[in-house]
C-alpha cells in the first residue's frame, strides 16, 4: 500500500474493480467511512452501493428490505439479460443458498448443517494435519534447493483443493478433471472468459457432479456429499440440483477463502514481527492470531452482493428498488468507533467482534473450518520454520485486483 496519498487526492468515488484500489484499500475504507458511508461506486457487476461504517454494514446485512435472489423482485440475471438464457448448471451458481432468502434459505441452512458434523470436521482437522506437514515437507525441501518459495502456490492453494476433495468425496483418479471445473469456477467469472466458463465449464462440471451423486446414492461414502444427499428434516431432503448447488458453493466458499486467509495470515505476521514473537513464544494464541488477521487483513472485504427490494434512504442517499448493495466488511473492520486502535495488529485483541465471515442469516457456515485449516496451516508452518521469512522486499508483492477479494499475486518466502 503506498503511503504517498492522502485522503483528500483519491479518486471518488472509488472504483472497486480498479488496481488503483486494491493498492489503496485502506485509504479508500478510510475515506468511505469518513465522507461517504453509502459510496455509490463501480463493482461487479455494474456499479453497487456500497455501505463501509461497522454499525450500518450490520444493520444491512439483518435488514428484511435487502435481499440476495434477484429473481423475488423481478430483476434480471446480474450477468445475462433475461433474453439469453442461461444453461440450468450456471443458474445453480447464481441463485446457491448463499443467494438465497428466508424461509428457503432457512431450510437450505437447516439441512446442509446436518453435513457439517463434529465427527467429519474432526476427521478433517487430521487430514489437514497430515496434508500440511507433507506439503512442507515438499516446500522445505524446494527451498532449500531453490533459496525460496511462493508459499501461496505450493502450500495456501493445495490445502483447500484437497479439503474440496475430502468433502465432496471425488476419488484421485477424478481429480484432474475435478481440478479444472474448480479452475473454471475460481477464475473464469470475469473478463473475456466469462462466457465460455458459464456455456461450456460450469456445465460439464454439473454432470461430473450429477455423476458423482449417483455413485454416492448407490455406495454412500464418509463424506458430506454423501451426508447432503442423506440429510432430511421433517420429511424434507435436499433435491440434486440443490445438491449441485452446494458442491458449487462449497467450492466457491471454500476455497479462496481459505487460500486468502493463509497467504494474508502469513504476510500479516512477517509485517509484525513482535506479533510473531509474540505467536511464537506462546502458540496457544493460533486462535486469536486468526481471529485478529481476519479484522485485520480480510480475505473478503465485500459480502455478496445484494438488492433493495424497495425504495429506501440511508445517510440521506436515495437507493432505488432493484439496487445492488453490499457491505464493506473490510471497512467496518477497522472502524474506530468500534475497534480501538484498529490500525494495530494485535493478536491478543479482545473482544474482537469482527466480520470477516458476515453476519446475519447468510452469516459463512463453513467459517468453523476455514478457522481450523488456517489454525492448523500457520502453526505447522511456524513451529517447523523458526527463521520463516520474506524473500522479497514487502514493497514487492503484488496484490490482485479481484473486487471483493484481498489477496496476493504471490508470497515468496524463505523457510527455515
Amino acid at each position: 500500500m503506498t503511503t504517498l496519498q492522502t485522503l483528500n487526492n483519491l479518486q471518488t468515488p472509488p472504483d472497486l474493480t480498479s488496481k488503483e484500489f486494491a493498492n489503496n484499500k485502506h485509504e479508500y475504507f478510510k475515506w468511505m467511512r469518513q465522507e461517504a458511508p453509502v459510496a455509490h461506486c463501480k463493482y461487479v457487476p455494474g456499479k453497487a452501493y456500497v455501505v463501509s461504517r461497522y454499525e450500518d454494514c450490520v444493520a444491512l446485512l439483518k435488514d428484511p428490505r435487502v435481499v440476495r435472489d434477484n429473481r423475488t423482485i423481478d430483476l434480471d440475471s446480474p450477468f445475462l439479460p433475461s433474453f439469453i438464457p442461461l444453461p440450468k448448471s450456471t443458474d445453480l451458481i447464481l441463485h446457491s443458498m448463499i443467494g438465497s432468502d428466508d424461509p428457503d434459505h432457512r431450510r437450505l441452512r437447516s439441512l446442509v448443517h446436518q453435513a457439517f458434523t463434529r465427527k467429519s470436521m474432526a476427521e478433517l482437522a487430521g487430514r489437514i494435519d497430515t496434508l500440511t506437514n507433507n506439503l512442507l515437507d515438499k516446500a522445505e525441501a524446494t527451498s532449500k534447493a531453490d533459496g525460496s518459495v511462493d508459499l501461496k502456490e505450493v502450500y495456501a492453494l493445495p490445502i483447500p483443493v484437497t479439503v474440496i476433495q475430502e468433502m465432496v468425496g471425488v476419488p484421485d483418479e477424478d481429480m484432474p478433471k475435478f481440478y479444472k471445473g474448480i479452475e473454471a469456477i475460481i477464475n473464469g467469472f470475469a473478463g473475456v472468459r466469462m462466457m465460455l466458463t458459464m456455456l461450456w465449464d460450469v456445465p460439464r462440471l454439473s454432470d461430473f457432479i450429477r455423476e458423482l451423486i449417483e455413485r454416492k446414492r448407490e455406495n454412500p461414502g464418509n463424506d458430506m456429499l454423501t451426508g447432503l444427499i442423506q440429510a432430511e428434516e421433517e420429511g424434507q431432503k435436499l433435491s440434486e440440483d440443490e445438491i449441485v448447488s452446494m458442491v458449487f458453493l462449497i467450492i466457491t466458499a471454500g476455497y479462496q477463502t481459505t487460500v486468502h486467509l493463509i497467504t494474508n495470515g502469513v504476510l500479516t505476521l512477517l509485517r509484525h514481527p513482535d506479533q510473531l514473537a509474540k505467536l511464537r513464544a506462546n502458540p496457544d494464541l493460533i486462535e486469536s492470531a486468526v481471529e485478529e488477521i481476519l479484522r485485520f487483513d480480510s480475505p473478503v472485504y465485500t459480502t455478496e452482493p445484494a438488492y433493495v427490494g424497495e425504495d429506501m434512504v440511508l445517510h440521506g442517499v436515495s437507493i432505488a428498488r432493484g439496487s445492488i448493495v453490499t457491505a464493506c466488511i473490510g471497512a467496518a473492520n477497522h472502524d474506530p468507533d468500534v475497534f480501538e486502535n484498529p490500525e494495530v495488529f494485535d493478536i491478543e485483541r479482545s473482544p474482537n467482534k469482527h466480520l470477516g465471515f458476515g453476519s446475519g442469516i447468510h452469516a459463512c457456515l463453513g467459517a468453523p473450518l476455514a478457522r481450523m485449516e488456517a489454525k492448523i496451516a500457520l502453526s505447522n508452518l511456524l513451529k517447523r520454520n523458526p527463521n520463516l521469512r520474506l524473500a522479497v522486499d514487502p514493497s514487492e508483492i503484488e496484490v490482485e485486483t479481484t473486487p471483493g477479494i484481498h489477496s496476493y499475486e504471490s508470497l515468496p518466502i524463505v523457510l527455515g
